[in-house]
């Protein structure tokens, strides 16, 4: 069995052409096949159109959150109830085109790779394209993935893939990372992602920035190495500073102004505030695992039997 996860928050105008498309994209490869779409609490009309689309297209299932978890806890849930020996996620958007799951699922048979994910070479429409390019770049440096520069979720993996990527338990999650640091032998398939047809990108510049943080903070000691390197410099600054007020003093020369010693206690002050920043990141992080709450909270599984 093939299993395709698609979360979807409020997209009430895409649900018919993302259904069709999808259903239509994996009967030219599969037979046997079922769509997991993840209502991760919508608050439009997204529930009732999807449960209207099983009655055209069986082998959707829906999963209906109790409410908004998260792009990344929603794909979580997926994949602990998809049932397939391979399993693709994908956007619920249209932006990556569910027609490219073919070549992706001819490569992940063929050429003996246990995951294939989608490699974005470009991008169509503005919106939000420049940051999130900088995202992607600066990750692949930080986190030493040299790989993952424009890999999302678009991927699709085998039951051994997931079966690993489902022993990963943190509830801070990033995807794509986690798919990354369990290895196996992955492929790649470029392709352009689409501008949306129709609505609002759910994807804010401000959700962009914390599913940022997390990726940063889960897979790299980047943010410690900066604080290294700030310690490391207002050291430095401040060693030799030490030496010309010494000499100063010895030497009688101009006394120092008290600009130079406010600037000073800001410069200190200001890489201090940046310490705590990181620290209290990492405590935070520490502080949610710690916790042990579930990742996500079912309110209805709508299977093939559910009326």
């Amino acid at each position: 069995m093939f299993s395709l996860i698609i979360p979807v928050y409020n997209e009430e105008g895409l649900i018919d052409e993302l259904v069709s498309r999808s259903a239509k994209a994996l009967e030219s490869f599969t037979p046997n096949y079922e769509i997991l779409f993840i209502n991760d609490g919508s608050t439009d009309s997204t529930l009732r159109k999807l449960i209207e689309a099983r009655k055209q297209y069986s082998r959707i299932k829906i999963v209906d959150l109790s409410r908004n978890f998260g792009h990344q806890a929603a794909f979580t849930a997926g994949l602990e109830m998809a049932m397939g020996n391979y399993v693709a996620m994908m956007d619920g958007d249209l932006q990556d085109p569910p027609e490219l799951l073919a070549e992706m699922y001819r490569k992940i048979k063929e050429e003996g790779f246990d995951i294939v994910s989608g490699k974005r070479q470009g991008r169509k429409g503005k919106r939000l394209k420049i940051a999130t390019n900088l995202f992607h770049a600066f990750f692949k440096q930080a986190s030493g993935m040299e790989d993952m520069e424009n890999a999302g979720n678009f991927s699709i993996m085998n039951r051994a893939a997931v079966n690993a990527m489902l022993q990963m338990k943190e509830t801070i999650r990033y995807l794509p990372g986690l798919r990354m640091f369990i290895g196996f032998k992955q492929g790649y398939v470029d392709y352009i992602r689409e501008d949306r047809l129709e609505g609002e990108p759910k994807m804010s510049l401000g959700k962009l920035i914390l599913l940022g943080a997390d990726a940063i903070f889960s897979f790299s000691n980047f943010p410690i190495k900066v604080c290294l390197f700030l310690g490391t410099i207002g050291t430095i600054v401040f060693f030799f500073a030490g030496v010309y007020a010494l000499v100063d003093k010895l030497f009688g020369w101009s006394v120092l102004g008290w600009s130079s010693t406010v600037l000073s206690i800001y410069f200190l002050g200001s890489i201090q505030l940046i310490f705590l920043g990181v620290v209290g990141e990492y405590v935070y992080r520490i502080y949610k695992e710690s916790q042990n709450r579930p990742i996500y909270l079912v309110r209805k599984f709508y299977d093939a039997e559910t009326e």
